[in-house]
C-alpha cells in the first residue's frame, strides 16, 4: 500500500519531563523459559471482537488529562488480571503482556505512563533503607483496557536481566527489580501504582491528522493504545479519519510485539494502517548493513516528510539510543532536500507535531 498525505490539524502539546523511567539491563539468553514457557501467547482472539467494541463513552469527558492521581507517598493498589509471555523462544530476552484491574480509579488518556512501585526496600547511598523507588511504564491499553470496560490497564514489560560474560550466566543480583516482580507476579497480586503521568505523547484533537509511530521493543506501549483508539473501539465522538503508520523495531521475527493484533487491524483497514518492520538481525538495509528503525524510516522518506509537511504528528518511543540514529538520517535527508535540519525540526515541534518519550 502507498501512504497518502493527510491534511490534519496543528495541535500544540506542551512538553512535562518525566520521572525515571524502568531501565533495561542487558540480556542474552534468549529461550530462557522464567515461568511462563517459550511460545508467545496470542492477545487479538482475547482483546479483539469481531465488530468495533462498545465502550463506555463517560470516559470522554474533560478536555484535560487526568494527571498524578495518585502520588508515590499515596500510591493505589491494583491487582495483577493475568500475565503473559508474548514473544516466542528466539526472542532475545522475554516480553509480557501484564493486565491490571485498577476498578475504574485510574482513569488514563492513551499516551500517558503509570508509576510502579515494587515491594521490598533498597538501601540508598547513606546507607539508611528505603522503600524502592518508582519506576514508570507506557501504558499499553486504551482508557477503556483489553476488557473495553474502564477498570483494567496493560502494560508491556521486558524482563530486565544482566548476562555475566564469565559466569556465563545471568546475575540474579543484577536483574531489574521492578521487572521482574511484574513478569513474576501472579493473578491476584498486589500492585502498588501512581500517575498518572506525562502529556508529550498524547493524541491530536483532530482525529483526521495523521500519525506516525516509530517504536522499538517496549515502546510499541502507547501505539498499540493508539491503535486500539482507532480501530478497535467504538468512540464515536472521536472517529479516527486519518492515516496511522507503524513503524517497529526489533530484533527478529520471534521478537515482534502484538503482531497478531496488527495484522487483524491491517486485514480490516488496508487503506488507513501501514505497518513497517525493522529487523536487525534479519533483514539488511541498502547499503547492506544491518536493518535498524531508521533505515526502515528512511526507505520511505519523500512520504513521510510529505505527510509532516501536510501537518502529521510524529511519536517515537522506545530505548534512548534510537534517537542518535534517527536524527542523524532526518538531518541527511533534510540535507538531501536542501532544507535546514534545525529550523525543519524547530518548525516541527513549534507546531506540536514532535514526540518524544524515550528512557
Amino acid at each position: 500500500m502507498t501512504a497518502k498525505p493527510f491534511m490534519g490539524s496543528r495541535v500544540s502539546l506542551k512538553s512535562k519531563r518525566a520521572a525515571p523511567r524502568a531501565s533495561v539491563a542487558v540480556t542474552k539468553a534468549n529461550g530462557t523459559d522464567y515461568g511462563l514457557g517459550l511460545e508467545g501467547a496470542t492477545v487479538a482472539q482475547k482483546t479483539i471482537k469481531t465488530g468495533r467494541a462498545a465502550v463506555p463513552l463517560e470516559l470522554e469527558t474533560g478536555d484535560k488529562p487526568p494527571l498524578n492521581t495518585f502520588k508515590n507517598k499515596t500510591p493505589y493498589t491494583g491487582k495483577i488480571v493475568s500475565v503473559e509471555r508474548i514473544v516466542g523462544p528466539n526472542a532475545t530476552g522475554e516480553t509480557t503482556h501484564i493486565v491490571i484491574d485498577h476498578d475504574g480509579n485510574m482513569p488514563f488518556w492513551e499516551g500517558q505512563s503509570y508509576g510502579v512501585i515494587p515491594p521490598g526496600t533498597k538501601v540508598n547511598s547513606k546507607g539508611k533503607e528505603v522503600p524502592h523507588g518508582v519506576r514508570l511504564y507506557s501504558i499499553a491499553s486504551t482508557r477503556y483496557g483489553d476488557n473495553f470496560d474502564g477498570q483494567t490497564t496493560t502494560l508491556c514489560v521486558r524482563r530486565a536481566t544482566y548476562w555475566d560474560p564469565e559466569a556465563g550466566a545471568e546475575d540474579p543480583v543484577k536483574k531489574g527489580i521492578c521487572s521482574n516482580f511484574l513478569c513474576d507476579a501472579k493473578p491476584g497480586a498486589e500492585v502498588m501504582m501512581t500517575g498518572p503521568t506525562g502529556t508529550v505523547m498524547l493524541l491530536p484533537e483532530n482525529p483526521a491528522t495523521p500519525v506516525i509511530m516509530v517504536a522499538t521493543g517496549t515502546g510499541i506501549a502507547p501505539f498499540r493504545s493508539f491503535l486500539r483508539r482507532f480501530f478497535v473501539e467504538d468512540v464515536t465522538n472521536w472517529e479516527f479519519k486519518g492515516l496511522a503508520w507503524l513503524f517497529m523495531g526489533v530484533a527478529n521475527s520471534d521478537a515482534k510485539l502484538y503482531d497478531d493484533e496488527f495484522s487483524e487491524i491491517s486485514k480490516r483497514f488496508p487503506d488507513q494502517f501501514r505497518l513497517d518492520y525493522a529487523l536487525s538481525r534479519e533483514q539488511m538495509n541498502a547499503k547492506g548493513g544491518k536493518m535498524y528503525i531508521q533505515d526502515k524510516v528512511e526507505e520511505y522518506k519523500d512520504q513521510v516528510f510529505g505527510l509532516l509537511d501536510d501537518g502529521a504528528h510524529m511519536y517515537f518511543c522506545g530505548l534512548k539510543g534510537m534517537m542518535p540514529g534517527i536524527l542523524s538520517m532526518l538531518e541527511g535527508v533534510c540535507k538531501e532536500k536542501g532544507i535546514s535540519y534545525e529550523e525543519w525540526l524547530e518548525g516541527l515541534k513549534k507546531k506540536g507535531q514532535w514526540h518524544v518519550e524515550v528512557y
